[in-house]
Order: C-alpha cells, then structure tokens, then sequence
C-alpha cells in the first residue's frame, strides 16, 4: 500500500527543527556534553507552593473525575484577578475567559472555531510555528507579515489588507516577540485596533512572555485598549511565569465571541485539564508572587552573562528587553552559510544547540534563536566553546565549503 497522501499534512512543510533534533540525540547517544539552548523549555523548578497545591489536591478522591473544558471556575476568577491587578483590566470569567490546554491548543483550536478554507490569516514572519501552522491546519491561507530590519508592522498590515484576497479574517500578534524578543507599548496596540476594527479583522494576541522582561516598563495587554474587547482575545499561559511547561495551563481571555466560538470547540474536543492541576494554577495566581520576580531576575542574570560572554567571543548579540530567548544574527563570517548550516556547525563542533531561525519563517533567515534555558555554569560553559568555536572559525568555514563543493 502507498504512503496515505492526507490534505491537512500535505499542506505542512518539513518541520526544520527535526534535522536539528536528531544531530543532538546522536550526539547524546555517543555520551557528548550537548549545551541545549535551542528549546524553550524552562529548567527552572515550578515553585513547591504550587507543587503542594497540587499534592493536596490529587489525594482527594473526588477530583479524580472529568473537569470541565472551559476550565474551572475558580481557575477563570484568578485569571480575571489577575488581569484586573496587572493590566488594570476587568474580564468577566464566565464569558470573556476560558482555560486551555496550554495556549498553544488554544491558538489551534480558535483556528479550527473561527476558520473557513481559503480564509486569510495575517501572521508575522518570523513567527512561532503554530501561529501559521494552526490556520493552515484549519484550513486557511496564511499571508505573512515581514518583520525586522526594514519592515514596519502597521506598513505591511496595510499592504496586506490592500493585496489579499479575500479580505483578512484576523492577524496574529506576539509581544514579547517569540523568536525575535521584540516588545511593543500601548500606543501600538491603539494603532492596531484601531486600524483592524476599520477593517473588520479579529485580532488573536499572545502574551505567553508578559511576566519575562527586563526593564521598569513591564510589557502591555492588548486588553488596556478599551475597543479591543469589540475584535480581540489574548492568550496567556502558566507555562513560563511559573515554570509549569509540562503542566499544560493556559487561558484566552477577551471578545465573547471569540472566546464562546473557542468554549464551544473544546466542549466538543476534551474535558479540561486535570481538575488538581486547575487548583494548583489557583494557587499560583492568587498566591505569592515573589516567585515571577525571582524567576525575572535569574533570566535577566543568564541574559547579561550570555551577552557580555558572546561579545567577548567575538560574536555581538543585541541585549532582549524581554523572554526567554536573545534573536542572535549570525556572525559576520558565517553569514554566507545561512542558519541552519551554521546551527549544525554549532552543534558539531562547539557542542552547543541553538534554534535556525528559518525555522520560524522564511524573514528570520540570517538569525538564530539563542534559548536562557541553562543555568549560569552552562552558560558560560557555552560561552567558552563558542569562543574556541570563533577562534577557529577559518577552518570551519573551509570545511563547510568544501562539503558544499561536493553536493
């Protein structure tokens, strides 16, 4: 029998970070030390208050049963409290807040709720992968937004709008950026809405990063836009604020639409989340929160050694403002090369992952996505390879040629 031929895979390029993924896991399997800073999946231990919440929970028998798809209630206040204590901003838990399954499902399945085929989806290019991929599974047709050096954001949303066809269904908007680190302010958001409620579009915001920055100006919801509740809803999760990747709790919050066409989606699709690890994210948002500043600043610390360390290698990265990843151009001398040459390089001979940045889109060509996932010791470990790496980088050039020459 030949290999199925299914429509929705067919419409998924090859997924870049596989390549990438296996020359880490044969390293590994030949006992090499691999430096992952390719993930972005957070080392740091989720704070035991939480764990304990969820210890406690789990022993009552009668937690055990299904839960609920649109997420407890208890779990829906504590997201509005916390909107209404960060933001300043008023949610109603019973219509305008849901609970995902990580906001990563919640973005797929807002696709499949609000998608027809042939729609239009405006995605930003560089972007994290399930922003296109969740609408191109759906079914739409993703146009995307150039974005860095050279591109204006509210430029080519113009230019889109004007160039497609059919007229947009809705844009994707991630600040803190996810590859690049790029943040944006309140006036940004204004213009935005602005321009997407003139042109009917919805707006889908994810704000996975909004507790990870740097600076006294902490990054805003698009929610603070009070007519952002006419065309908007934005997505947060549990997974980076608190360390809770693996917990898979995340929420959307605004447009009643929107979140009603989610709510009715996932009562079709699952039961929620495991009702003691629902309890536990209440007592992550409703409890102490010294742990996100701590969290803050060992994220901070790891940015500064990073930066400091790979300028000092020979290789200047711009500092990020915000997240969990530094948006690294390539250096001068391998630019020829492109990412995913250059990642593999990396890998092979400074023993040290990193993400290629095609791998998000087409415009982060030229970069590599550098992940604060290690601790400090690593990190520096990391450094001084790199550095051996920079120092030798003649020879690595000439061999990567040299391969090149015989294909």
């Amino acid at each position: 029998m030949s290999r199925p031929d299914f429509y929705r895979i067919r419409r998924l390029p090859p997924y870049l970070f596989a390549e990438v993924n296996e020359m880490k896991a044969a390293a590994r399997a030949r006992g090499e030390d691999i430096i992952d800073l390719g993930m972005g999946n957070p080392d740091l231990p989720t704070p035991q208050h939480i764990v304990d919440k969820l210890k406690e929970t789990a022993d009552n028998k009668r937690a055990h049963g299904y839960s609920t798809s649109r997420g407890i209630p208890g779990l829906r206040r504590a997201l509005a409290a916390y909107y209404d204590r960060r933001f300043g901003v008023e949610i109603d838990p019973e219509t305008e807040a849901i609970v995902t399954l990580g906001s990563k499902e919640g973005l797929a399945n807002l696709a499949q709720a609000i998608t027809a085929p042939g729609d239009t989806i405006l995605v930003p290019n560089p972007s994290y992968p399930i922003h296109p991929y969740g609408f191109m599974i759906a079914g739409a047709s993703v146009r995307h937004l150039p974005m860095g050096a050279g591109h204006d954001f509210m430029t080519e949303l113009a230019h889109a709008v004007q160039h497609s066809v059919p007229s947009p269904t809705a844009v994707i908007l991630c600040y803190p950026s996810n590859p690049t680190a790029e943040v944006v302010d309140l006036a940004f958001y204004r213009e935005v809405v602005d321009f997407c409620r003139k042109h009917g579009i919805w707006i889908l915001s994810d704000l996975a990063y909004a507790e990870i920055y740097f600076d006294d100006s902490p990054p805003p919801s698009i929610l603070q836009i009070p007519e952002a509740r006419d065309i908007a809803v934005e997505f947060t999760s549990m997974s980076k604020t608190y360390s809770m990747a693996g917990w898979r709790v995340g929420f959307a919050a605004g447009n009643k639409d929107l979140v009603g066409a989610l709510s009715r989606v996932k009562s079709y699709l699952d039961y929620g989340a495991f009702t003691p690890i629902q309890v536990a994210a209440v007592a992550a948002l409703n409890g102490p929160q010294d742990c996100v500043e701590l969290h803050r600043q060992t994220y901070q610390k790891r940015r500064d050694i990073l930066i400091e360390g790979l300028a000092a290698a020979g290789w200047p990265v711009p500092s990020p403002k915000a997240s969990m990843f530094a948006w690294a151009p390539l250096p001068e001398a391998f630019q020829d090369m492109g990412s995913m040459a250059f990642t593999k390089l990396l890998l092979e001979h400074a023993k040290v992952a990193v993400s290629p940045g095609v791998g998000f889109g087409e415009y982060g060509e030229g970069f590599v996505r550098i992940g604060l996932v290690e601790n400090e010791h690593r990190i520096r470990q990391a450094i001084r390879n790199i550095k051996k790496f920079m120092a030798e980088k003649d020879a690595h050039i000439a061999t990567w040629q040299a391969h090149e020459a015989a294909e």
